[in-house]
């Protein structure tokens, strides 16, 4: 009768789920997606890589499982689907969805049902990076979610707000797997001739940008201190503009800009008829800004043009934590610094779509009211928006540093394997404890 009954559980049991099969595309420079694969195969998985260029290539320790993309661009969608149907692809892993050929694979994965993991900057930075399914930024599942349901959700798991750090911890490391990854694109792509990256600029003139970006740093770094104490000594009241690159994710698909150029004309003119008389404008370089957008020139003629240029400065680069705390209000497109405005409660005018954009955070004030007399934003509701990220998408650690990495990593693969997304997880009272900016620090 036992063994009856145990045959009787073993037919009626539910068939074993098939594996997963993860294809992963571009990821962050260096080798974060070839330790997530690992992490991914050891729990069972099977993992492919697509190399799109000899960058791609040389971050990736498995030749057995990687795949070359050497026609073109036009050529990607068809090749995808074919890697898609010959290895039974589950799901796909990309970093930023706006680039082309993952603008394709964000097509594919709605057409064929697959699952589709996208890695970010993180929305709270500098020490987070984003995990989030379907899209980011402008495609993100955020842009639907209300603060109400934030807050209904939250649902008393809530933990303290943490005062995110003032500097970016990867950003060396950062410059310097830029500068080898353009390098090895240029000199050791003959396998790839037909590759064209997703930024207009020539292969070779990323590499000289990024290089000489990486040799300058301290120059940069001693003069940008020596300008920002004269300022800040002053005493003028300000509105700060932390710029983007002009290539990022957001200003490329999620912006009315064409590139900064326009934004930087738009604002400076408002500046010049709203503004009052005595307040300066300060836009602040992107850590990672190499001078291919030439945002110092734009600045300089646009503010020579309306008649402003003793009230309109560029910093190139700086701490953001230092200015954002003598500021009197953000003025951004759509930016993840403006988090750490809404943090520290200065009012942030948006004019891009960002997930953020939420009522009662960023103003909804037309620049030239905005300019004149900046609306404050709601702090207690941006508590509830930055805890909410920080219980879902928000994953602490980084891609580039050793030791920010292995953090992210001890996350991210749980993350992925996971059936839900973090949304829907904590929605479903599945909340998985993250490590504390103070604890992961240490």
């Amino acid at each position: 009768m036992l063994q009856d009954r145990h045959k009787s559980s073993q037919t009626s049991a539910a068939p074993e789920p098939l594996p997963r099969v993860f294809l992963l595309l571009q990821g962050p420079h260096g080798p974060f997606f070839d330790r997530l694969c690992r992490l991914l195969r050891t729990a069972g998985a099977q993992v492919w890589r697509c190399a799109f260029n000899a960058g791609d290539e040389f971050f990736w320790s498995d030749p057995a499982h990687l795949l070359r993309h050497t026609g073109s661009s036009a050529d990607w969608p068809a090749h995808l689907d074919r890697i898609i149907a010959e290895k039974g692809v589950t799901d796909i892993v990309l970093y930023g969805d706006v680039r082309p050929v993952h603008a394709a694979a964000r097509k594919a994965a709605q057409a064929g049902n697959l699952r589709l993991h996208v890695f970010e900057e993180g929305y709270l930075r500098p020490y987070w990076i984003s995990y989030e399914r379907g899209g980011s930024n402008g495609h993100s599942a955020l842009l639907n979610i209300s603060l109400s349901e934030m807050r209904a959700t939250l649902r008393g798991t809530a933990a303290e707000v943490r005062r995110p750090p003032a500097h970016w911890g990867d950003m060396r490391q950062h410059k310097a797997y830029g500068a080898l990854y353009h390098f090895l694109v240029l000199v050791a792509n003959r396998r790839y001739r037909q590759f064209a990256s997703h930024r207009s600029l020539p292969i070779f003139d990323e590499f000289r940008l990024n290089l000489a970006r990486l040799i300058l740093t301290p120059v940069h770094s001693l003069m940008r201190a020596i300008q920002w104490r004269r300022f800040r000594l002053s005493g003028d009241p300000y509105l700060l503009v932390p710029m983007q690159l002009e290539h990022d994710s957001n200003m490329l698909g999620h912006s009315p800009f064409a590139g900064n150029r326009d934004f930087i004309e738009q604002v400076v003119a408002e500046f010049a008829r709203s503004a009052p008389g005595h307040h300066h404008l300060l836009f602040k370089a992107h850590p990672l800004e190499d001078g291919r957008a030439r945002n110092r020139r734009s600045i300089r003629q646009s503010a020579a043009r309306h008649g402003v240029s003793d009230r309109v400065h560029y910093f190139r680069g700086g701490k953001l934590a230092d200015m954002m705390a003598h500021a009197r209000a953000i003025i951004t497109v759509n930016s993840t610094a403006a988090q750490q405005a809404l943090w520290r409660g200065l009012p942030v005018k948006a004019l891009g779509r960002a997930v953020y954009c939420k009522p009662g955070l960023v103003s909804d004030q037309s620049l030239s009211d905005f300019l004149a007399h900046p609306q404050q934003p709601d702090t207690a509701s941006y508590r509830i928006f930055r805890d909410y990220l920080l219980q879902t998408s928000q994953v602490p650690g980084g891609f580039y540093s050793r030791r920010s990495r292995a953090h992210a990593l001890r996350l991210v693969a749980d993350l992925i394997l996971a059936p839900e997304d973090p949304y829907q997880a904590l929605a479903l009272g599945r909340f998985q404890r993250r490590q504390q900016i103070g604890e992961v620090l240490d």
